[in-house]
């Protein structure tokens, strides 16, 4: 995913955080990726999540059976993983998404 980001957008500085039993990749403040043994998700605006889901494999993100899928994000198709070249753009696209919404408010 570094390598994707790279290519996608570089200079941009990333962080990463483990969350919920995965890893958080974070840019601009911002989670713009979730890698769990779900697979890798990243949040995209919705015209991008409906390409995206197009793709072979790609899905909504889901946790649990019995959870709602997410709203938000979508798991990239696993051969994507081994393919930055496929990967970069979907990741840049997330990278342009969160790089557009308002800052988080912080938690007191």
């Amino acid at each position: 995913m570094e390598e994707a980001a790279e290519q996608a957008a570089p200079g941009v500085p990333l962080s990463f955080r483990a969350m919920f039993g995965g890893l958080a990749a974070y840019a601009y403040g911002q989670v713009f990726a979730s890698l769990s043994d779900v697979g890798l998700a990243l949040k995209l605006p919705a015209q991008a999540q409906a390409a995206l889901l197009e793709e072979a494999g790609a899905k909504r993100l889901q946790y649990d059976p019995g959870s709602p899928p997410s709203k938000q994000y979508v798991v990239v198709p696993e051969g994507f993983l081994a393919r930055p070249e496929a990967l970069a753009p979907w990741v840049k696209a997330s990278l342009e998404h969160v790089a557009g919404l308002p800052p988080k408010a912080r938690r007191r």
